[in-house]
């Protein structure tokens, strides 16, 4: 049984998983801290940001296998027809990324359409390859993280990705001693390395419930859902995060055509990596939303509120990060290792994206109120406006102004999450106001 839906109850249900999302959010920084300090840094840490990016976009389908197995795995039927399905999602994202690697595909994506320097390009090309068993990996370790979640067991999706932060260590240390590799093959290698064994632990995490799945009798299971229903479900969230991670690719092809690319390239993985780490407090926040609310709508105005206390704290950590300026300088230049010329680079992108910690939580509420409703063509719409807004404050950035690229790309990612979340709200509200009405009925 999950704690009751009180403050206390829920900050102890997603405290782990927060936990989880922060260690995720420490992985970026750790990886630019090695790559920072190997050898032509300003060119492996644009690979890296470009190859993240990419890899992102083509593993995107599987991010919300979470959300459907806490959804929709209500027993043994059930799981069993989502294990099918995320194998075979696995299997379509992995066949993706062996495509972009062929060199003809690879040469008209990196250098036809994002337009990269030669000299960035094999590194992003090298990196690729390493990342080849990254997105099955990820695929396996959400939807048995969703299983978890749905059973309790909030606590071993924490332990599985220290798992994931120790064995991507692990290799980066031993990379980083030899001296002798590029950055982009540290940083592609260790995340794979990590992914890979949080998968593996995570599964042998959850073969208790996957047991109490298996013992249930599956004739006292309710009809499973068919692949069309999954579909129904999972298709618009799928499209959710391709259309999300979209955004960085896009954001990459104007940095590129932008005044001082290369620079704005190696900045923009920091301050993306810093502007992840106060954001994941809120990312962690849908799974929490979707389990209580599909169990009990009575359960929202508690949400809510404790939506609000993440929103609040998370910023205002940020907005200490940025007006402190000590610790600004000790945190780009001494955490992130970036040369006093990136570090000065670095700060106005940060400062425009306060805005983005705010919005993680309370857009993850609204997302969490739209899938317990299965509604999840809004949640679809909302990534559509925030890509879409994204895309034309950039493309009206870089034409009309001089702006370096990084400063731009963080102006258009900060609307772009604005213009989503006042959507996704919107819709959403109209949801709450009904459960409202019926508990006013009831």
């Amino acid at each position: 049984m999950k704690p009751v839906a009180t403050t206390s109850g829920i900050l102890r249900f997603w405290a782990p998983l927060s936990f989880t999302w922060l260690l995720m959010a420490v992985e970026g920084p750790t990886l630019t801290i090695f790559i920072a300090r190997l050898p032509d840094a300003t060119y492996n840490l644009a690979a890296y940001g470009v190859a993240i990016a990419l890899a992102m976009l083509i593993e995107s389908p599987v991010i919300h296998l979470l959300s459907t197995s806490v959804a929709l795995a209500k027993d043994r039927a059930a799981e069993e027809r989502l294990r099918r399905f995320m194998v075979m999602t696995n299997i379509v994202v992995t066949m993706g990324m062996i495509v972009v690697c062929l060199p003809p595909v690879f040469d008209a994506v990196a250098y036809g359409v994002i337009g990269v320097k030669p000299e960035i390009g094999w590194r992003l090309h090298q990196g690729l390859l390493l990342l080849i068993p990254w997105p099955a990996a990820i695929g396996v370790r959400r939807f048995y993280q969703g299983l978890m979640i749905r059973n309790n067991q909030t606590r071993n999706v924490a332990i599985g990705t220290v798992v994931r932060l120790v064995s991507m260590l692990v290799i980066a240390i031993i990379l980083f001693v030899t001296e002798s590799v590029e950055g982009i093959t540290l940083g592609a290698a260790g995340l794979t390395a990590g992914v890979v064994g949080e998968a593996l632990a995570t599964r042998w995490m959850a073969r208790g419930v996957v047991r109490s799945y298996r013992v249930q009798d599956l004739s006292t299971c309710e009809p499973p859902p068919t692949n069309r229903s999954i579909l129904a479900f999972f298709l618009p969230l799928a499209l959710t995060s391709v259309i999300g991670f979209v955004s960085m690719p896009i954001v990459s092809l104007f940095v590129s055509k932008a005044p001082f690319p290369v620079e704005s390239l190696a900045v923009l993985p920091v301050v993306n990596a810093l502007i992840f780490l106060f954001r994941s407090f809120g990312f962690s926040y849908q799974e929490v939303g979707i389990a209580y609310l599909g169990e009990s709508r009575d359960a929202y105005a508690s949400i809510r509120r404790v939506a609000w206390l993440i929103t609040l704290a998370s910023t205002a950590g940020l907005l200490l990060v940025v007006t402190v300026t000590p610790l600004y300088r000790l945190v780009f230049g001494g955490v992130f290792g970036l040369n006093p010329a990136l570090v000065d680079v670095a700060y106005l992108p940060t400062l425009v994206q306060l805005v983005m910690p705010a919005t993680a939580a309370l857009f993850s509420l609204q997302r969490s109120v739209l899938i317990v409703e299965r509604k999840t063509v809004h949640v679809t719409i909302a990534a559509l406006i925030e890509v879409g807004g994204l895309t034309l404050v950039m493309a009206a950035l870089v034409g009309i102004t001089h702006w370096n690229g990084a400063v731009a790309g963080a102006v258009a990612i900060a609307v772009g999450r604005v213009l989503g979340s006042s959507y996704a709200a919107v819709a959403a509200k109209k949801h709450v106001s009904l459960w409202s009405l019926q508990r006013s009925n009831g």
